[in-house]
């Protein structure tokens, strides 16, 4: 699958149908060998068949179409699609009524000509970073398949999706790691905006503090054109950032606690291949981030927040629940209102002395998660569930508290385990990390 500046203009001059585009989605999807019938929870064959018709005939009829008309999108089932019951990879939801309406995010894609392909299995209810979900499947990391390794979560179908060529890109979610670990794993681009710049309405809410709205996709270029899509804004990506005199800051702290050594050989090479190309890396305990994940400790906003949301669910259908999920969420009745004012508190301090220390910085570079993407069967007990969870989750987790921007791009070479450096930017300084993110992604790919 190529990238989507190349799909629109082969689209766009006649060199390629959005009906063949389409159909070799599907088939990619529908292939038994595949991972596509656990990737997906619902496939959107013959609507999306009959709207690159009407693309085709449009365009042959010389109609002026939307930029991506034609382009095949996958949506986590955390979004409401018109017509469709949003499930949220549960059970739970099954019986819920369809939704009325598109989420404001599908239909600002719509708008833009995305075909919808279909809903992408998720953890359920987006509560954990390692994409398991026992009542659908788990679908199977793009790497190693042989080995049946995690493909990350929560938006797991989304990355599978696009990784194996089922869809030109995808839209997930992202509360402490949801689109850039299943990036990470499956040699992805994933990007967590700075929460409030893409409307959440029509989203399944996790952590209402905490959550964002983000895309999975081959390069960074093609996030930037779908976050720009998502935000109402001029649909183009910044240019590169010139990696000579760029200032990078890599935290000594937390960060690289348990990193196996593949992605600790990969995050020093990529340093290694930056400060060549002329960026001025400085490296600094960054004492303050080792607060985040004690304030996280016992649920951080999720918990709290997931069970105001939960609360008479859990009630009537425990049963129903992946009960690694519904532990997670009943952690919230130990929140009292004063723990939570005090959390909201600590944040805002956090933000704002961590920002004193990086604002002069570029961006702050990390890996994304410490560790390649664990074999699913690694995973069957309760202990080894919650610790790789949790180490999946620490680095990604920090840029939600923050409440800021972040990127992660593969750093490793062709052949490789994927892993992923992740860059973080300031609040609301997001197209500023896109640039810087292209210049980076343009070395590494050079290197690699």
């Amino acid at each position: 699958m190529h990238a989507l500046t190349t799909l629109t203009r082969q689209l766009a001059d006649g060199r390629l149908k959005a009906r063949d585009l389409i159909e070799d989605c599907l088939g990619r999807i529908e292939d038994p060998a595949g991972q596509g019938r656990i990737a997906f929870l619902k496939v959107a064959a013959e609507t999306a068949r009959a709207q690159a018709d009407t693309v085709d005939r449009q365009r042959a009829a010389g109609v002026t179409l939307p930029r991506f008309a034609g382009v095949p999108i996958a949506i986590k089932d955390l979004f409401d699609i018109h017509g469709d019951v949003t499930t949220a990879g549960s059970r739970v939801l099954q019986g819920a009524p369809p939704a009325e309406r598109d989420a404001p995010a599908v239909a600002a894609l719509r708008a833009a000509g995305f075909i919808i392909i279909g809903r992408t299995n998720m953890t359920e209810f987006a509560f954990s970073g390692l994409g398991l979900n026992p009542h659908y499947g788990t679908p199977l990391n793009v790497f190693d398949r042989a080995t049946g390794r995690i493909p990350g979560g929560s938006s797991s179908g989304a990355a599978v999706a696009v990784a194996d060529g089922m869809s030109a890109v995808s839209l997930g979610t992202d509360t402490g790691g949801s689109c850039r670990i299943p990036a990470a794993l499956n040699g992805l681009v994933g990007f967590k905006p700075t929460a409030k710049r893409v409307s959440r309405v029509g989203a399944v809410p996790l952590s209402t503090t905490l959550d964002s709205v983000g895309p999975l996709a081959r390069t960074v270029e093609c996030c930037a054109l779908l976050d720009a899509v998502l935000t109402g804004t001029p649909v183009e990506a910044p240019d590169p950032f010139p990696v000579a005199g760029m200032r990078l800051l890599v935290p000594t702290s937390v960060v690289f606690d348990d990193i196996d050594t593949h992605v600790s050989a990969c995050f020093e090479r990529a340093l290694e291949r930056l400060a060549r190309a002329g960026a001025s890396i400085s490296r600094a305990p960054l004492q303050e981030l080792a607060r985040i994940p004690e304030l996280n400790a016992n649920g951080g906003f999720s918990a709290p927040e997931a069970y105001e949301w939960h609360r008479e669910l859990l009630e009537k259908h425990r049963d129903a629940y992946d009960p690694r999920v519904a532990v997670r969420i009943l952690k919230g009745r130990e929140h009292s209102a004063a723990d939570y004012v005090r959390l909201l508190r600590e944040r805002a301090a956090l933000c704002a002395s961590v920002h004193e220390l990086t604002f002069e910085y570029d961006a702050v570079v990390m890996p994304t998660v410490p560790t390649i993407a664990p074999p699913v069967k690694a995973l069957e007990t309760d202990r080894e569930y919650f610790r790789m969870n949790g180490l999946m989750l620490r680095n990604p987790a920090l840029g939600n508290f923050l409440d800021r921007c972040a990127i992660s791009l593969p750093m490793q070479r062709g052949g490789e385990a994927p892993a992923g450096l992740m860059l973080m930017g300031e609040h609301l300084d997001d197209r500023r990390l896109f640039a810087i993110a292209r210049g980076v992604e343009a070395v590494l790919a050079a290197a690699s």
